[in-house]
């Protein structure tokens, strides 16, 4: 299982985009929520959404959740 985290600010298209702990993209600490421990991406933005509903996978270490809710 991983940890997963969920960006406060949402981008200019309005996502707010989910992260693994270790992302290059990861927000810094201030700016993200965890969202808890998962064995896959989409489990993850499932559980993001109910967060911020226009949550989305992190292109760069959740693509196959990228875009899938969005």
């Amino acid at each position: 299982m991983s940890s997963y985290f969920v960006e406060k600010t949402e981008l200019l298209n309005g996502d707010h985009e989910v992260h693994i702990d270790g992302c290059h993209h990861m927000p810094m600490e201030t700016n993200r929520t965890y969202v808890g421990e998962f064995n896959h991406c989409i489990e993850a933005i499932e559980e993001a959404k109910s967060i911020y509903p226009t949550a989305n996978g992190c292109f760069s270490c959740c693509e196959t959740g990228h875009s899938v809710f969005g």
